[in-house]
C-alpha cells in the first residue's frame, strides 16, 4: 500500500484515492471543469477549509458552490477583504476593524481618519475600484504567522484595532491572508483569487462602536453584497425595493400598531390600541393550543434577586447585556430586571416536593425579559431592550422526552399553518462528540436525548439539517427558520432540552421507585420574542394580516353624513357576532373613503347608501379591489365569523 496516498470520501458515499497534499480545487478538477469552477470552498471533515488547502490525511470532502450556505459566506468573506483593499488605496491611513461575512453579503467597520466621512455619493467609487481589482485576478493567500511577528506588522501598518485583537491571541493560532497590497487578520476561509467575484453593490453606511461598545471610538460600518452573476444582483436589489415597502417600522406607523417614544426610553415599544388587539389575539390564540396540550398558565414577576440569576448562570452569560443591578436600601440587596423567564420557572418546579405521577409539568407564561442591547445594534421590534417571549419549560421524566417533543412539534405545525408560513427549514444540533467537556450531562442523557429529536423528527417527517457541535452546553436543541414571502430567512420556533437548570437549581421528584431522581426540562418558544415575530408577520404579509387576527375586520363607509346612523347600526350589529368593524364618517366621496382604507389593508369595505338601507343590507368589496355585491347585514356577519374561525382552528397535523 503506498503510503503517500490519502483516501478521499464525498457524500454520496464513493471514495477516491488521491497524493497527499492534494488540493479541493484539484480534487474538483478530477470531477468536472465545471465543478472546478463553480468550487468556492471545500468542507473537510465538516470544517469549511481554503479550496488551494493541502490535503494530507483521508477526510470526508464535500465541494461547496453558491448553494452552500458556507459557500456563500466564504465567497462574502472575501468579498470583504475586497471592499476593504479598495478602500485602502482610496483612504490612505484608514485603519479596519472587522469584516465578517453575514447572512445576505457582508461588511466592515473602518475608522477613515479624523474628518473623513464615507458617504453613499462615494460608493460608485469604491465599486469602481473594486472592480479593478477584480480584473486584476490578485491571487489571495493565507499564511501562518507568530504572534510577535503580527503585532510588528499590524503594529507598523498603525492598525490599532487589528494589534488589540491579534494581542488577544495564542501564539501558533494566527493566520494573515493577503490580496495584492491589502493584509488583514484572518482565519479564513477564503477563494482562490479576487476573479471569482463579479457583480458587487455597497449597500449602505451607518455607525458601529469598536467592539460594540459604546464608550469606545465610532467607526463606519459599511455593508456590501456580491453576486456571481449580475442577474442575481439586479433581482436581490428588486428584493430590498419590496422589503423597504414591506418595513415593519413603516408598515407599524401606518397602521398605528407601535411607537417608540424618546422620553419612554429607546428599545421600549408602546403598544398602541390596535397592536395591543393584534398581539392579544395571537398570544390567545397560542394559550388555546397550550390548554388543548394541557399547559399551565403561571405568571412571574419582571425581576428577580440577582443571586437567582448567578445560580442559573445567566448573569455569567448576559451580567454584561443587563441593565444595572437594582440595589434596594437592605445592604448587600440586589435585583436584576430578569433576563430569562426560565429560572423564575425552576423555582416554581421547585415550591412542591413532585412525584413522578406529576410528569410531565408544562409552565407556560407570556413573560417580558429585558436587555441592555447597545445603542447601535437596537431595530424597530427585531431588536428591542423589552421582549416579551413566549415561554413555556417541561419538567419530564428522561423517558417522556421523546413524546414531549414530538407534542411541541404539533404546536409549532399548527401555528406554521395558521399563519401560512409555508416554506421552512429545521436544523438539528448536537454536541461534538470529539470535545465533550464543553457539555453538561453524562453520555446516558446526551444519548436519550439526541436519539429522542432524531427519532420525533423521523416520526414528524421532518427533513432536518443535522449540525454537529452547535449544541447548547446543557442539551440538543431542534431549531425552525421560517422564509417570509420575500425568502429571507428568520429564526422562529426552538425546543431545546435542558440538563443545566436542573442540575443548578436541585430539581428532583420520587420516581416509582421511591427513589429520588433528577428531572429533564424542555424549553420551548414557538413565536420567540413577540416583538420579533409581529415584526415578521407584519413584512411577511405587508401588513394584510389573516382575516382572524386583523385588528379591523371591515370599515363601513356610509356614501354620505344621511347614512352615518345606519352605518353605526351596522357596526353594532356585527360586533355582536365577533366581527371587528368601525366606521368611516369622513365628510369624502365614498371613493376616496375606498382608496383610504385599501391602503390601511381592511380586508372589508362595506358600502351603505339608499339601497343598502332599505334592504338591511351592506355592498361587499373585498381587499384588493374584487366587488362582492350585496349581502345581508347577519347574512355577512355569519359568513365572517365562520371564515375567521376556521383561519384560527387549522386541524393538528398528525405528519409534516
Amino acid at each position: 500500500m503506498r503510503t503517500d496516498m490519502i483516501n478521499i470520501t464525498f457524500p454520496d458515499g464513493s471514495s477516491r484515492e488521491y497524493e497527499k497534499g492534494v488540493t479541493g480545487l484539484e480534487i474538483a478538477r478530477s470531477i468536472s471543469p465545471r465543478l472546478a469552477n463553480e468550487a468556492l470552498a471545500v468542507s473537510v471533515d465538516g470544517v469549511t477549509c481554503d479550496l488551494t488547502a493541502p490535503l494530507e490525511r483521508d477526510a470526508a470532502l464535500r465541494i461547496l458552490t453558491w448553494d452552500d450556505g458556507e459557500g456563500r459566506r466564504t465567497y462574502w468573506h472575501s468579498s470583504a477583504h475586497l471592499m476593504a483593499e479598495a478602500l485602502q488605496a482610496l483612504y490612505p491611513g484608514i485603519r479596519f476593524g472587522i469584516g465578517p461575512a453575514i447572512e445576505n453579503g457582508f461588511y466592515y467597520d473602518v475608522d477613515p481618519g479624523e474628518g473623513t466621512v464615507i458617504r453613499e455619493a462615494d460608493f460608485p467609487a469604491i465599486e469602481k475600484k473594486m472592480t479593478e481589482l477584480i480584473a486584476a485576478k490578485e491571487e489571495i493567500v493565507r499564511r501562518s504567522i507568530s504572534r510577535d511577528d503580527a503585532l510588528r506588522l499590524f503594529s507598523e501598518r498603525n492598525e490599532t484595532y487589528k494589534v488589540e485583537l491579534v494581542s488577544e491571541l495564542e501564539d501558533g493560532t494566527i493566520s494573515t491572508y493577503t490580496q495584492g497590497s491589502f493584509t488583514d487578520l484572518c482565519r479564513g476561509p477564503h477563494l482562490p483569487n479576487t476573479s471569482c467575484i463579479k457583480a458587487i453593490k455597497i449597500l449602505s453606511a451607518a455607525g458601529a462602536y469598536w467592539r460594540g461598545d459604546e464608550k469606545r471610538h465610532q467607526l463606519t460600518r459599511l455593508y456590501g453584497i456580491t453576486f456571481p452573476k449580475k442577474k442575481m444582483l439586479d433581482e436581490y436589489l428588486l428584493l430590498l425595493e419590496e422589503a423597504k415597502k414591506r418595513d415593519h417600522r413603516k408598515i407599524g406607523r401606518e397602521l398605528h400598531l407601535f411607537h417608540f417614544s424618546p422620553t419612554v426610553g429607546a428599545g421600549l415599544p408602546l403598544w398602541l390600541p390596535k397592536g395591543t388587539q393584534l398581539r392579544l389575539r395571537l398570544e390567545e390564540f397560542l394559550k388555546k393550543i397550550q390548554r388543548d396540550f394541557d399547559y399551565e398558565q403561571v405568571i412571574t414577576p419582571h425581576i428577580g434577586h440577582k443571586q437567582l440569576y448567578v445560580t442559573s448562570g445567566h448573569y455569567a452569560k448576559y451580567g454584561k447585556d443587563s441593565f444595572r443591578p437594582i440595589k434596594t436600601p437592605e445592604e448587600g440587596e440586589e435585583f436584576l430586571l430578569k433576563p430569562m423567564n426560565c429560572p423564575h420557572h425552576c423555582e416554581i418546579y421547585k415550591a412542591f416536593p413532585r412525584s413522578y405521577k406529576d410528569l410531565p409539568l408544562r409552565l407556560a407564561e407570556f413573560g417580558t425579559v429585558y436587555r441592555y442591547e447597545q445603542s447601535g445594534e437596537l431595530h424597530g421590534l427585531t431588536r428591542v431592550r423589552g421582549f416579551t417571549q413566549d415561554d413555556a419549560h417541561i419538567f419530564c421524566m428522561p423517558d417522556q422526552v421523546k413524546s414531549e417533543f414530538l407534542k411541541v412539534m404539533d404546536i409549532i405545525f399548527i401555528i406554521f399553518r395558521a399563519l401560512h408560513f409555508d416554506s421552512f427549514e429545521a436544523q438539528i444540533s448536537l454536541r461534538d462528540p470529539s470535545d465533550r467537556e464543553k457539555y453538561i450531562g453524562s453520555d446516558e442523557n446526551w444519548e436519550t436525548a439526541e436519539c429522542a429529536i432524531r427519532e420525533a423528527c423521523s416520526e414528524k417527517g421532518l427533513k432536518a439539517d443535522v449540525v454537529t457541535g452547535e449544541a447548547a452546553f446543557y442539551g440538543p436543541k431542534l431549531d425552525f427558520m421560517v422564509k417570509d414571502a420575500l425568502g429571507r430567512r428568520w429564526q422562529l420556533g426552538t425546543i431545546q432540552v435542558d440538563y443545566n437548570l436542573p442540575e443548578r437549581f436541585g430539581l428532583e421528584y420520587t420516581g416509582a421507585d421511591n427513589r429520588r431522581h433528577r428531572p429533564v426540562m424542555i424549553h420551548r418558544a414557538p413565536f420567540g420574542s413577540m416583538e420579533r415575530f409581529v415584526a415578521l408577520l407584519i413584512e411577511h404579509t405587508a401588513g394584510k394580516f389573516p382575516l382572524w387576527l386583523t385588528p379591523t375586520q371591515a370599515v363601513v363607509l356610509p356614501v354620505s353624513e344621511k347614512y352615518n346612523d345606519c352605518a353605526r347600526d351596522v357596526v353594532r350589529t356585527l360586533k355582536q357576532y365577533g366581527v371587528r368593524a368601525e366606521t368611516d364618517e369622513r365628510n369624502e366621496k365614498v371613493g376616496r373613503k375606498i382608496r383610504d382604507n385599501e391602503l390601511k389593508r381592511i380586508p372589508y369595505l362595506l358600502i351603505v347608501g339608499e339601497k343598502e338601507a332599505e334592504n338591511g343590507e351592506v355592498s361587499v368589496r373585498k381587499q384588493g379591489g374584487e366587488d362582492c355585491g350585496s349581502v345581508k347585514i347577519r347574512t355577512f356577519a355569519e359568513e365572517i365569523s365562520r371564515e375567521a374561525e376556521e383561519m384560527m382552528n387549522p386541524a393538528k397535523p398528525e405528519r409534516c
